[in-house]
C-alpha cells in the first residue's frame, strides 16, 4: 500500500524545493502544487470561486500521482500541498472556504504530514502574495492549528536548505520504521 506524504505551509516556506528532493532521495513520484500552473496560466487576480477550480486541479495532480506511482510499484509519493493548504488560503484571503474543499479534507487519506516553518528567508517570485514575516508566521500558525485539530501524524520541519531536507528524511524514516516494527 502507498504512503502519501503531504508537504504544507505557507508561501516561501521551501514546500516544493523539499517535495522535490525527498521524491528524489525516495526515487519515487512527487505531485506538484497546482495553484502555481493555474496562477502562471490564469494571472493572479483570482476570485473566491477560483479556487475550487484550483482545489480540483489538484486533487486530479494527487489522483494521476497516485496511479503513477501504484503503476511504479513504489512505496512513496510526496504531495506538494493540498486541500488544508487551499482552506487556509481561502479563509485567510476570504474569510471564508468552499464546502467541497471541506469534504475533500474529510475523504482524502494520508499517512503524514510535513508542515514547513517560516524560518526560511521569503523568496520573492511573481505569484507570491505575502513578503511580510509576521503575516507568514501567522499563516503558519493557522496551519498549525489545523494540524492540531486532525488525526494524521505531523511534524513541523526546519532547517534551512539541506538541513531542512535532511530534518524531513528523518521523520518520513521514523515513520517507515514504525510502519515495518
Amino acid at each position: 500500500m502507498i504512503k502519501k506524504i503531504v508537504i504544507i505551509g505557507p508561501e516561501s516556506t521551501g514546500k516544493s524545493t523539499l517535495s522535490t528532493a525527498l521524491a528524489q532521495y525516495y526515487n519515487t513520484h512527487c505531485v506538484k502544487e497546482y495553484a502555481r500552473e493555474y496562477l502562471l496560466k490564469n494571472g493572479t487576480d483570482y476570485t473566491f470561486e477560483n479556487l475550487y477550480d484550483i482545489a480540483q486541479g489538484q486533487l486530479a495532480g494527487e489522483d494521476k500521482g497516485t496511479e503513477d506511482a501504484i503503476a511504479n510499484n513504489k512505496e512513496l509519493l510526496f504531495i506538494d500541498t493540498d486541500m488544508y493548504v487551499m482552506k487556509v488560503w481561502s479563509e485567510f484571503v476570504f474569510n471564508k472556504c468552499d464546502n467541497k474543499i471541506l469534504t475533500e479534507i474529510t475523504k482524502r487519506k494520508y499517512d503524514l504530514y510535513l508542515l514547513c516553518n517560516t524560518d526560511l528567508p521569503w523568496t520573492k517570485d511573481e505569484l507570491r502574495e505575502y513578503p511580510d514575516l509576521l503575516i507568514r508566521e501567522k499563516l503558519f500558525h493557522f496551519y498549525k492549528e489545523e494540524m492540531s485539530e486532525q488525526h494524521v501524524p505531523w511534524k513541523i520541519i526546519n532547517g534551512l536548505n539541506e538541513e531542512r531536507t535532511q530534518n524531513a528524511i528523518a521523520v518520513v524514516n521514523e515513520m517507515l520504521k514504525k510502519i515495518e516494527d
